[in-house]
């Protein structure tokens, strides 16, 4: 790993240098227009002589619009009759330019890392992910909705950045963690961080770093006990299905499938989803074992606190609060646990 101490007019020259060869997002501030160009939801490409500032906490969107399209072309095909191709589905043009995502905070970094359990031999999610560099800044002042070191990350964590930058008088530390951070920097002048910066930010880290022990009780207690706990009757009644946890959330990465032909041409795209949603579990047969807003409720906490831990070790959750914070009737995923957490 290398490490360098650079200045707030270093990091904005570094990002239009970026910007020359590659295309630097940050996160969107206020209200994005309803149709722009060479964007992607949440976030907007970085502007000419641009001062970048992030603000407390992690951006207003999650990270994963650019690992997962929405929506993403899977295949093409014609319709028009006059084409000897016609019906024959092909791959499109891969999506080719480096993608330099600055801004991110550790949680969201940490989702890449674990939306990757799951997707590792998904090709389209694997495409985008080596082509996308990750710039994060580590945490200074949490939210009162963060809480990211219950779920085993660290406000200070670099996992799963390219690059990772803390803020320090006068600048910032930058770690060069990755083949892919090194290649942003390989051709700048860049001073080296002193041996004490380095020592006083890992001593940060081994204070602040998180281990989800307060939650290792989870994976212990029987996941009968925990499905017919009686707290999912009073979250179904509240909870309004709007969809807006998923939406928000980084690790929530449902998706449904479907073909769009127009003037005769196709294509089969993937678009996000939500298992809050009725018709998402509904079966051909007219059967849906999810019918009612309680199987739904249960299904998304379970996931993320007990079958994802089952089959991959981590929890599907990253602490960013996000869902904590737009929910619009109020459930707190911190309250869901520690209710789980007393079953019997």
């Amino acid at each position: 790993m290398k490490a360098f101490k650079i200045t707030q007019e270093e990091l904005d020259s570094l990002l239009r240098h970026w910007d020359k060869a590659s295309r630097v997002f940050v996160p969107t501030t206020g209200k994005r227009p309803a149709a722009q160009r060479d964007c992607v939801p949440g976030w907007r490409r970085i502007a000419v002589d641009e001062t970048l500032v992030v603000a407390h906490g992690p951006s207003p969107a999650p990270v994963k619009p650019f690992l997962f399209p929405q929506p993403e072309t899977m295949l093409v095909y014609t319709m028009q009759g006059s084409d000897s191709d016609r019906g024959l589905m092909r791959e499109p043009p891969p999506t080719r330019g480096r993608q330099v995502v600055v801004g991110l905070r550790p949680c969201d970094a940490r989702s890449v890392f674990l939306n990757n359990l799951p997707f590792r031999e998904d090709a389209l999610f694997q495409a985008n992910l080596q082509r996308t560099v990750l710039v994060g800044f580590t945490c200074q002042q949490p939210l009162s909705t963060c809480f990211c070191g219950e779920m085993g990350g660290s406000p200070l964590g670099s996992e799963g950045l390219d690059i990772a930058l803390t803020e320090t008088v006068g600048g910032f530390v930058v770690e060069v963690l990755t083949a892919k951070g090194e290649e942003l920097v390989a051709d700048q002048c860049l001073t080296e961080a002193s041996a004490e910066s380095l020592r006083d930010l890992s001593a940060r880290r081994q204070k602040e770093g998180g281990e989800a022990a307060g939650l290792a009780g989870l994976l212990g207690k029987s996941l009968d006990s925990l499905y017919e706990a009686s707290l999912w009757q009073a979250l179904g009644e509240a909870c309004l299905n709007c969809g807006i946890c998923t939406f928000r959330c980084p690790t929530c990465y449902c998706f449904d499938i479907q073909d769009e032909v127009v003037r005769g041409r196709g294509r089969r795209i993937r678009y996000w989803d939500s298992c809050m949603f009725p018709l998402y579990s509904l079966h051909t047969s007219g059967h849906n074992p999810r019918g009612h807003k309680l199987q739904r409720t249960r299904n998304r906490f379970l996931h993320k606190l007990k079958y994802f831990p089952q089959r991959y070790g981590p929890f599907s959750c990253v602490g960013c609060g996000r869902c904590v914070k737009d929910c619009p009737v109020n459930i707190d995923i911190r309250e869901v646990m520690a209710d789980l957490l007393a079953v019997e």
